[in-house]
């Protein structure tokens, strides 16, 4: 345990933040039936919304872990801590959906500032190994239990208030941060030379929003003009910013350390892992809300089990790794999350199959956090931890966009091809209903109760039978990664050794 209150109050100001930027990446999902409702977003705005986030944020995270190296990430935490705090408050005024959506997009910026920050400080605050370890997996436990927690708080807010309460959370976590960090936290060492490439966060930023955009815009609208030529931008943009990191003497990202398997099949997972647990979230709360007819608050407590689970799993797994190496543990942990989409896939879905399926995926994702987390920061060098936590943070954001994305958007397009309106349902209705089941919902509020009745059968059905077969795909893309875990993912003998000496309590 930690040795004193200086250095337990040192990590509850680092967790605060954690908790935050990761429960902003699910906390919206709860609120798409109010903001369908409230805003008329298309299907498009809809994921724009929950992914604009997390897009800004992948795409900052690299660029904001090196200025922290050189600036200091105490003082990126202060500002981005104060930043997100402030446009929290701004954006409760939203009227139109792209309001929404550019609310989102800045507070991915100061997001960004935060997230390399709490794992960078925890290099410097906890200097002793043993305390470290503790320290690590209690952050790697957080950033699984936000993204969990982000449909309860949603659900508890939304049975009361309106869906503007959402933002307002931010405001009790970040005061704390914002009043205690300067004297709590101890700044981390900064590099001797301080010099900032905008060439490479400008290259860097347009990569990473050009790919995600492309992956998005082809899985809400289709592979068009559009979606051929942003990818194509960020892969030149990509190679471009890999050709200069390779050439400059103090490079924004230490190319270097993806030549340690550790360090880069943990990245790997991280990223996979964190796009099964969102678009399982993204999936279930409408699952719960719409097609089962819960409210907000049931549907958010339905998931209670699992977000506990979550929280025992990623502590317990610090002995485990001790005896079983990383690689079995992980794949193991994998092979959980896979058999949550089985069940979808194979069972009726009803509120004890969604509460069973995340039981066991947030069991799998918390334990691999951990293990992942620290294989990370123990792999790298001191004075990489900024960078090296930023590229693992940008692979967990990638992986909540990836998440509504791919199976978001695989999701919408097979729901499209399934869908039937029942005859006699106005024409322009009847469009409006086959873009997404939100859509169908806002619709269906606006008829009789027959006509509303039959509207929402037959568009839950659909989504129903849309969540079915993509959870199918899902499952073997999960057994693939095991695969590459168990042959890739292998550790010398010293540094196994190192690892488990480690992580002993």
């Amino acid at each position: 345990m930690l040795k004193d209150r200086s250095k337990a109050l040192a990590l509850f100001v680092i967790m605060l933040p954690v908790l935050l930027v990761t429960i902003d990446n699910t906390i919206l999902n709860f609120s798409l039936p109010r903001i369908a409702s409230a805003l008329s977003p298309s299907a498009a705005q809809q994921l724009w919304i929950i992914d604009a986030y997390s897009i800004v944020l992948a795409g900052l995270l690299v660029t904001m872990g090196g200025a922290g190296d050189r600036l200091g990430h105490r003082k990126m935490l202060f500002i981005g801590c104060s930043g997100f705090a402030a446009v929290s408050l701004i954006v409760v005024f939203s009227q139109q959906a792209w309001h929404l959506i550019a609310g989102r997009a800045v507070l991915g910026f100061f997001g960004a500032m935060i997230l390399p920050a709490t794992l960078a400080l925890i290099r410097s605050a906890f200097e002793d190994r043993e305390e470290r370890r503790i320290a690590v997996a209690v952050w790697a436990t957080c950033l699984t239990i936000g993204s969990a927690l982000g449909p309860l708080v949603g659900g508890v807010l939304l049975q009361y208030y309106d869906w503007q309460s959402v933002f307002l959370v931010a405001l009790p976590f970040l005061a704390p941060v914002i009043l205690f960090a300067p004297f709590c936290l101890p700044e981390s060492e900064k590099q001797p030379a301080f010099s900032i490439d905008y060439w490479s966060i400008t290259l860097s930023l347009v990569a990473m929003v050009s790919l995600m955009f492309a992956l998005k815009h082809g899985a809400t609208e289709g592979i068009d003009a559009w979606a051929i030529s942003t990818f194509i931008c960020g892969l030149v943009f990509g190679v471009l910013f890999v050709r200069r990191q390779l050439v400059l003497k103090d490079p924004l990202l230490d190319l270097k350390l993806f030549t340690i398997p550790a360090f880069s099949v943990s990245i790997a997972v991280n990223l996979v892992s964190l796009g099964l647990l969102i678009g399982f979230i993204y999936l279930a709360t409408q699952l719960m809300q719409i097609v089962l007819g819960s409210s907000p608050l049931v549907a958010s407590l339905n998931l209670v089990p699992g977000q506990v689970l979550a929280i025992v799993a990623g502590m317990a797994v610090v002995p485990v790794v001790q005896r079983i190496a990383p690689n079995r543990v992980i794949a193991f942990c994998l092979v959980l999350a896979g058999a949550a989409f089985m069940i979808f896939a194979l069972f009726d879905i009803s509120m004890l199959t969604i509460a069973v399926a995340f039981a066991f995926l947030n069991i799998g994702v918390a334990a691999i956090t951990t293990v992942t987390n620290d294989l990370v920061l123990s792999s790298v060098p001191a004075d990489s931890a900024g960078s090296a936590s930023s590229v693992s943070e940008t692979a967990y954001e990638a992986g909540v966009v990836l998440g509504t994305t791919l199976i978001g958007g695989a999701v919408a397009w097979l729901y499209r091809a399934h869908f039937v309106a029942p005859a006699g349902i106005d024409v322009s209705a009847a469009m409006q209903a086959e873009e997404t089941l939100p859509g169908a919902y806002a619709v269906s509020q606006t008829l009789s109760g027959e006509w509303a009745d039959s509207l929402l059968e037959s568009a839950s059905l659909a989504f129903t039978q849309s969540v079915q077969l993509t959870s199918l795909g899902v499952a073997a893309t999960v057994l693939a990664v095991v695969f590459i875990v168990l042959k890739y993912l292998k550790l010398p003998s010293s540094e196994s050794a190192e690892l488990a000496t480690e992580m002993q309590d």
